[in-house]
């Protein structure tokens, strides 16, 4: 398989494309500076330069072309301002998601956030973040071309992965390694009876092809 992915230089999407190298398929990550091509390549993945902020829809195709299943694992970070939550959790990924639609990249997966709903309330930048990303949940799953599966992981720590998981569509909070969210989005790109679910995600008792073959009715 080849599989494109926005954000290609995040802590997630590095994870991810060393593991779908190591199993033989073909990882493409976007990335925003020629400077971080280095580390893509060093996890076995293709650099794409692109910047999802100014990119046409068309550009964004044209990276999406031959791709067999896209994953929008972007994101603006913890430090930036309710501006570029805008441009970058909610816009870039309306402009990924048309472009795999134009593209024809009918597989689709959204690496979003617990809690993400388009009618959260409150002013600051969390709530605004949290907005954003469920507006841009909300587009995306009423995109009919798309077989998309929104991946929503409770806090993120860097601790060791360790292959088990809870993956369902209400979790409640808790915490999951970077290294297993990215095992999960490995295991969902390849499982097209998760298409159209929204699923939470954090430590548990399941292996990861168990969880996943489990809310895929398997």
């Amino acid at each position: 398989m080849r599989i494109v992915i926005a954000g290609g230089h995040g802590q997630i999407a590095l994870r991810l494309e060393r593991l779908l190298a190591a199993r033989g398929d073909e990882a493409a990550g976007i990335i925003r500076h020629a400077e971080q091509s280095d580390d893509l390549r060093a996890v076995g993945a293709e650099p794409v330069l692109l910047d999802l902020e100014s990119a046409s829809l068309d550009e964004v195709a044209q990276s999406l072309r031959g791709a067999d299943a896209a994953v929008f694992a972007a994101g603006a970070g913890p430090n930036s301002g309710a501006a570029r939550k805008e441009t970058v959790d909610k816009a870039a990924a309306v402009l990924f998601a048309d472009a795999a639609v134009r593209a024809g990249v009918r597989r689709h997966v959204v690496v979003s956030a617990m809690g993400a709903d388009p009618a959260h309330e409150g002013d600051d930048v969390f709530d605004v973040y949290l907005r954003a990303k469920g507006e841009a949940d909300a587009y995306i799953s009423g995109l009919d071309a798309l077989d998309w599966t929104i991946l929503r992981p409770g806090r993120l720590t860097d601790d060791p992965g360790t292959g088990l998981v809870r993956l369902e569509a209400r979790t409640g909070r808790g915490e999951i390694p970077r290294e297993d969210v990215a095992a999960v989005i490995a295991e969902l790109v390849e499982s097209p009876a998760t298409a159209g679910l929204n699923l939470e995600l954090i430590s548990g008792p399941d292996k990861v092809a168990v969880a996943v073959k489990s809310v895929a009715g398997n």
